[in-house]
């Protein structure tokens, strides 16, 4: 049944709001691939990933994994065992890090200002992520200062679950973390898999459109955004004109 609600009402209206971390809260999937490649470099494989490369990998849900795939693609032998994969990965993770720490990533427009208007509203907030602890505090305190976390009631990410995004994993965790019904929350994603993620959970999933994710389908979500300022400031009407209502199925 079509809603008559806006995105903005549906936002307003959730008794809490699950974040996505990586494309949703700010872009960085470009310091994630520049940091792969710098510690692919860093331990002497000849691998580089473009942004078509990476743009591919992204369908694989996790850093390791991503490795472990494009190892596996390659068809190269032997195979990388657990360990090398984990020190590579962590080489990776320290590389983001200083990146964040330049200040070369802000969050998205409007991620703040909805972050402000929901808190004060006693809305209550949560992320639900496939990147690591690590990563999401190498950013949010980057952003948001080094007491963020007070701010966000559960926090679950991809090592946190048995299966990572598409699966409902990290959503089913933070929906039994907060005591809600899927129904009382407004998941906050920028991926196909996000959004199968969420909607496996049988959560509302409002997307904003990133750079690597642009052209996915997300035929299934309430609402598609170009960017949350669309929706971070009190609307004078309901009238949202650059959201794009899909019905659900």
């Amino acid at each position: 049944m079509q809603a008559e609600a806006s995105a903005a009402e549906l936002i307003r209206n959730a008794a809490a709001l699950i974040f996505d971390v990586d494309g949703t809260l700010a872009e960085t999937e470009e310091l994630h691939r520049r940091a792969f490649n710098h510690a692919f470099a860093r331990h002497g494989l000849d691998w580089h990933w473009d942004r078509a490369v990476y743009g591919d990998l992204l369908r694989v849900t996790g850093g390791k994994e991503r490795i472990r795939a494009f190892h596996t693609s390659q068809q190269i032998a032997p195979a990388l065992s657990d360990a090398d994969i984990a020190e590579l990965h962590s080489a990776k993770t320290a590389h983001y890090a200083e990146l964040i720490e330049t200040g070369c990533c802000p969050l998205r427009p409007g991620v703040a200002e909805l972050l402000t208007a929901a808190k004060a509203r006693g809305q209550r907030l949560a992320i639900a992520t496939t990147t690591s602890h690590g990563n999401i505090d190498a950013l949010l305190s980057r952003a948001l200062g080094p007491r963020w976390a007070l701010d966000f009631e559960a926090i679950v990410a991809g090592d946190d679950v048995r299966h990572k995004k598409p699966a409902p994993d990290v959503h089913l965790a933070i929906l039994a973390r907060l005591k809600l019904a899927p129904s009382d929350c407004v998941a906050i994603e920028d991926s196909a898999n996000g959004l199968l993620s969420a909607s496996r959970a049988y959560i509302p999933v409002l997307i904003t459109r990133s750079m690597y994710f642009r052209g996915d389908d997300f035929g299934t979500a309430r609402f598609v955004l170009d960017e949350l300022s669309e929706i971070a400031a009190e609307p004078k009407t309901s009238k949202q004109p650059h959201a794009q209502y899909i019905t659900p199925t």
